[in-house]
């Protein structure tokens, strides 16, 4: 399976993939607002491998690609899209990218072809996200792509001893159907 924006290229994972993705979650400014304090090589070969077994389930429900900045041929991040409630055509999205790549709208790129991709291909309903209240460049991620805040669950997360709010975004198919981001080419 591969989603093909303008800069990015969004493919199923491989066991390589590791080094990279060991290279962006070792960074402190990833580990910020995770509850992991620091990555192993093991942790990270056991995450990718992960995904790789979800690629196998039948009938599949997780899509986590590695999102590749194609002018550079360079793993950044992953992106994906969970079904929780097939009846309800309900899944949600989620998104990591290397802080080296921060600021340059990869992160909306890549959630739009995931938010697409539920739509379309998934014939989802409703999506939706969470992320935590002080995670500003997420949340704008989230508003970009026309997700709403729904929700907001005062601390909601504990994470490394101290307890964080989270915000809960969403967007319904019709929304995205007349939505301005439906249409954008990246």
């Amino acid at each position: 399976m591969i989603i093909e924006t303008n800069r990015l290229l969004m493919r199923e994972f491989i066991e390589a993939d590791w080094q990279a993705v060991f290279t962006y979650q070792s960074n402190p400014l990833y580990l910020l607002y995770s509850h992991w304090t620091h990555r192993t090589q093991n942790d990270v070969c056991q995450f990718v491998q992960m995904f790789i077994n979800q690629q196998k389930e039948e009938p599949r429900t997780k899509f986590q690609l590695a999102v590749v900045v194609k002018q550079e041929n360079i793993l950044i991040g992953n992106c994906g899209i969970r079904i929780n409630n097939s009846e309800l055509r309900e899944a949600n999205i989620g998104y990591e990218i290397n802080p080296h790549y921060w600021g340059q709208g990869y992160a909306t790129e890549a959630a739009q072809a995931i938010v697409k991709f539920g739509f379309e291909e998934l014939k989802m309903h409703r999506l939706w996200s969470w992320c935590v209240a002080e995670n500003i460049a997420s949340l704008r991620v989230l508003e970009k792509i026309g997700m709403h805040r729904e929700t907001h669950l005062r601390e909601k997360e504990l994470i490394k001893g101290r307890w964080y709010d989270n915000f809960i975004y969403a967007i319904l198919e019709n929304e995205w159907k007349t939505s301005s981001m439906r249409d954008i080419n990246w």
